[in-house]
């Protein structure tokens, strides 16, 4: 959520990036409502006070005089205003929260504006893999070497899954174990989380109420979902303080958490979604960061560094790119994205998006902290995925496969898998 401050001491710096993501927000109607709404509560207070002053004056008269009839007559036109001041101050106050929570953070300023098409390409690390033979597709490979049953996936769970099965099962799982081991080298505290999540839960991330039908909901509310599964963890870990208020000295607090994620986005026939590239349900591991203000940009610079660092163990051409406006999600102020190369589609997907939301989750989640002088502020939340396996399985077949059809296991995930060397099963 926006601070209401700001929108009333700049609202035309607010607007200027509001429209970098194209939104054209009607920032002079909510003023108006927003001035419109303290007049209101202002009278609300007076006209409480003079009904107390009124009572008291009654309370010290005799019940039957003349004097005590007027002061209650008078009480009661009191009341009456009262009354109408304070449904018009809950309508007035629904309508402010309805169009905050209908506004995305701002994008800070060296975001460029626009879509995809305006992403920028910070760095490149390495070359894409040069082959001396055809190289094979990631579902080719998958299937050759049974690491991937997409038929029966579909069997159980419909269109837009998938199982991992022997080799295939322990890759994923050497990727897990490599991602928890070097977090916890790090100093994180590992979290497993609730895969049904509350509505509460939802809204302080910034997904509700705007992106409630991206969610699979198991109860609907008045609002949105009352109960929903967690599309990613950040849901869940970003509500792990809300309505606390933290010491200064316990900041910044570092967290991550494994756990299927579970989407409504599926996959299709084109290339850059076959196979695990997208689907309904995919494991990710997630980094999540509570901080003051002055420690965000470096947090952001650390969870940066820690993804990338993932994706080169593996031994992966990959790169770095700041995303445009339009492409950030809409509760965050800034995202870099982690993509690596697919030689079989010829271009790169993303497997970690790195984040930072400033303040704008935790003002809706109210989660603050208390400096040693000064009043409770709300802190800054960051997240990166550290990091999404359905795209990393496909880039490491890819990348490391071998004339003969076998795949180089990289060496970090080796003791996992109990092989150098994917091959076909016997």
């Amino acid at each position: 959520m926006l601070d209401v401050a700001l929108i009333r001491q700049d609202p035309e710096r607010v607007d200027r990036a509001l429209r970098k993501r194209a939104v054209d927000a009607d920032l002079a109607h909510f003023l108006a409502m927003d001035t419109d709404l303290r007049r209101v509560r202002t009278q609300t207070q007076e006209l409480r006070a003079e009904r107390k002053r009124l009572s008291r004056e009654v309370a010290q008269l005799e019940p039957a005089s003349a004097q005590a009839a007027a002061l209650r007559a008078e009480s009661k036109t009191v009341g009456e205003r009262l009354s109408g001041l304070e449904a018009r101050r809950a309508e007035l106050e629904a309508a402010c929260r309805d169009f905050l929570d209908g506004l995305p953070n701002l994008p800070d300023d060296d975001i460029a504006p626009g879509g995809k098409e305006n992403n920028e390409v910070i760095r490149s690390v390495g070359e894409p893999p040069k082959f001396g033979f055809q190289p094979r597709d990631h579902i080719d490979l998958a299937q050759h070497l049974g690491l991937i049953d997409y038929e029966r996936g579909v069997k159980l769970g419909g269109s837009g899954h998938w199982l991992y099965r022997g080799n295939g099962a322990l890759l994923e799982w050497a990727l897990l174990n490599h991602f928890v081991d070097a977090h916890l080298r790090d100093g994180y505290e590992f979290v497993l989380p609730p895969h049904l999540l509350t509505y509460e839960a939802g809204y302080t991330a910034g997904q509700f109420p705007k992106f409630a039908d991206d969610v699979f909901a198991l109860e609907q509310g008045t609002r949105g979902p009352r109960r929903f599964l967690l599309p990613t963890s950040e849901t869940a870990l970003v509500n792990l303080h809300r309505d606390e208020t933290l010491r200064e000295e316990e900041l910044p607090k570092k967290y991550f958490a494994y756990s299927p994620c579970y989407r409504k986005e599926i996959g299709g026939y084109r290339s850059t979604e076959r196979g695990t590239l997208r689907g309904h349900q995919f494991d990710k591991v997630e980094m999540f960061q509570f901080t003051r203000p002055e420690q965000s940009e470096a947090a952001h610079a650390e969870l940066l560094g820690k993804a990338e660092q993932l994706v080169a163990d593996l031994g992966l051409h990959y790169r770095i790119t700041r995303l445009a406006a339009e492409d950030t999600s809409a509760a965050m102020c800034k995202t870099y994205d982690v993509e690596v190369f697919l030689p079989g589609i010829g271009a790169y997907v993303e497997v970690s998006s790195v984040s930072n939301a400033r303040d704008y989750q935790a003002r809706r989640g109210n989660i603050r902290y208390r400096p040693a002088q000064g009043r409770p502020a709300f802190v800054h939340t960051l997240n990166a995925s550290g990091l999404a396996t359905s795209r990393l399985l496909p880039a490491i077949l890819e990348q490391h496969q071998q004339e003969d059809g076998s795949v180089t296991v990289p060496e970090v995930l080796r003791t996992w898998v109990r092989t150098d060397v994917l091959v076909p099963p016997s």
